[in-house]
């Protein structure tokens, strides 16, 4: 068995054992919409995109729910799943949500943002995805943020930090500390994923960006890809041999 291989079905059991470990509870689902629970005050919330290089795409997003209050992080796939979602969390949670947050300019972050907007919700975003989703045509995020934003939702702190390029020139993390889960949104590989959608990123410095996440963010037991399965560190150190052998093949 070729080493690449036997580390790959390696790296897929352990993410295996450990997402049971961490008791992933599905709380709400519909068509256009999924939520499920990973740690007492993180969910990951689940839309489809339909593209035409890869077809109807799962696309992940983070929630953070404490003392009645949420933030959202990276907004569904579109409009109707987006709307779907701020009801779920303000008339099923009782919660007010506090801001939501595009962690790069692509489609699947900021697709249904203009539904938060039409409810007074603020947006947030690097100023590089500002700037690049005002260049695509694509719904802008309200505030914007050169390296480094903390948010809190009730008492919980959601560090929000950009560390390098990889998956765009703008993609940036998510942390809550309490619960020690990490958003890495399409920078971070689920086990056993292929490169994805290369269009906009920097392959060169994609590794050594993760390489920052993982120094930056020691404490780290969750990890939420952009699309697939939520694991722990080892989707980290995938994505980081995954581009390390992408950008060797290119030399």
């Amino acid at each position: 068995m070729k080493p690449y291989l036997a580390s790959t079905i390696l790296l897929f059991l352990t993410t295996v054992l450990k997402v049971q470990s961490q008791q992933i509870t599905t709380i709400y689902e519909s068509e256009t919409l999924q939520i499920e629970q990973i740690s007492p005050n993180t969910f990951v919330h689940i839309s489809y995109l339909n593209t035409e290089d890869f077809g109807k795409v799962a696309c992940n997003g983070m929630i953070v729910i404490n003392e009645g209050e949420a933030l959202v992080f990276d907004t569904p796939a579109n409009d109707e799943a987006s709307l779907e979602l701020i009801d779920w969390l303000e008339k099923d949670q009782k919660t007010k949500v506090k801001g939501v947050v595009a962690t790069h300019f692509h489609w699947d972050c900021l697709g249904g943002l203009n539904e938060f907007h039409d409810k007074g919700i603020p947006s947030y975003a690097s100023a590089k995805t500002i700037s690049l989703a005002k260049n695509a045509g694509y719904p802008i995020p309200e505030n914007g943020f050169k390296k480094k934003l903390t948010l809190e939702a009730g008492n919980l702190q959601v560090i929000n930090q950009f560390l390098g390029e990889g998956h765009t020139k703008d993609n940036f993390v998510a942390y809550v500390p309490f619960d020690k889960v990490l958003f890495g949104g399409c920078m971070i590989k689920e086990i056993g994923a292929g490169n994805g959608n290369l269009e906009d990123a920097n392959i060169a410095d994609w590794s050594a960006t993760v390489l920052k996440v993982k120094s930056t963010f020691p404490d780290i037991s969750i990890v939420i890809p952009g699309h697939g399965k939520v694991g722990g560190t080892e989707l980290l150190d995938y994505t980081i041999e995954l581009f390390e052998k992408q950008d060797q093949s290119e030399l």
